[in-house]
């Protein structure tokens, strides 16, 4: 079955073999089929990247050495597209000098050479497969337990908001306090659950964006407003430098909002004594946003992995680790980048760069 095959025709559970020898292919076809596998066929790279993008397979067989673009190329295209769910590649090579190196760090996840065995291919491509299935599940339970989680926490704060107003009878000050922080404590649950589920969507490409028009000076000041009582209880010097023709950007207003809210409020909350200044310039076809500390600064060690998920700095006040993660997933999104320079002890800035309109 070739690629022009109408992809409503195409189950869910295929697998994409790529060569450009039709010999080789038809072997593969043939072996793969006698298990009862569906399989499509691409001929070049160019011809399978635009068939994954269309309909992803469960697993791709993709020849190392072909003209245009190797194997390695098409590995590389389809790693770095975070739209693509993860698909497990298996490389087949007839070249003993084929890398196997180059081939695991372009991102493939198993090598096969040829000529093989029947026997052989079919147990790799079942394994191969349960690496999907496995990870398939994983990002289902992530997301189901997400979800029921945060249910029973937005219940209890309701029903713990009804008790502090003294609906069903009055309360001490001692139980107010009392009450008040278990609804604290269930916030930051709730926030970094959503965190998180926002994470998981990034990672497996299923979050849509809303780009539109975004004036960048008002959504500052906005933030701004919300956040100064949080600076001023901290007697921070709380500055905003926002230059009027660099506002204007195409975006996501409410996950750009999301990431400015996190720079802000970590630049203040790691701050004890100084200022938080918020600027905002053009240079050449960029927008740039820096968020500025005089705080605590970030080591060597933490700044060269500040942007991994799950990174907790180490000092106390570190969250766990998917802010700055997640922040970087969305100026990624929007074709910028997010940068951060820091001294221990002399403040930090973190500098956001995304294409003017």
């Amino acid at each position: 079955m070739s690629v022009n095959t109408s992809v409503k025709n195409i189950r869910n559970n295929y697998i994409l073999a790529v060569d450009d020898i039709p010999d080789n292919l038809l072997l593969v076809q043939l072996a793969l089929e006698q298990e009862g596998h569906q399989v499509i066929v691409a001929h070049d790279g160019a011809t399978a990247l635009q068939q994954v993008k269309q309909a992803p397979p469960s697993l791709i067989l993709l020849d190392v050495m072909m003209p245009g673009m190797d194997g390695y190329e098409v590995t590389r295209r389809i790693r770095e597209n975070k739209n693509i769910p993860f698909i497990p590649i298996l490389l087949v090579t007839a070249r003993e000098e084929s890398s196997l190196v180059e081939g695991l760090d372009a991102g493939a996840d198993e090598f096969v050479r040829k000529p093989f065995q029947i026997d052989e291919l079919q147990a790799r491509v079942r394994s191969m497969l349960r690496l999907k299935e496995t990870i398939d599940q994983r990002e289902n339970f992530v997301s189901c337990l997400t979800h029921d989680l945060r249910t029973p926490l937005v219940a209890a704060n309701r029903m713990l908001d009804l008790i502090e107003k003294q609906a069903f009878g009055d309360i001490t000050c001692e139980q107010k306090e009392a009450i008040s922080s278990i609804v604290n404590s269930n916030q930051n649950m709730l926030e970094m659950l959503n965190t998180l589920l926002e994470t998981h969507h990034y990672e497996l490409g299923q979050k849509t964006l809303s780009f539109v028009p975004v004036n960048l000076q008002q959504l500052i000041k906005e933030l701004v407003t919300e956040l100064e009582p949080l600076a001023t209880e901290k007697e921070l010097q709380f500055k905003a430098n926002l230059v009027d023709d660099a506002a204007q950007i195409k975006g996501d207003r409410l996950e750009l909002r999301r990431v400015f809210t996190n720079l802000i409020g970590n630049a203040i909350k790691f701050t004890d004594r100084g200022m938080v200044e918020i600027s905002l310039a053009r240079k050449d076809a960029q927008v740039l946003i820096e968020v500025e500390d005089s705080g605590i600064g970030i080591s060597p060690q933490d700044r060269e992995i500040i942007f991994q998920r799950y990174h907790q700095g180490n000092h106390r006040r570190a969250g766990k680790g998917l802010g700055l993660y997640l922040c970087q997933q969305i100026i990624h999104a929007h074709q910028g980048s997010l940068t951060v320079r820091s001294q221990v002890g002399e403040g930090t800035t973190f500098t956001c760069s995304i294409p003017a309109c």
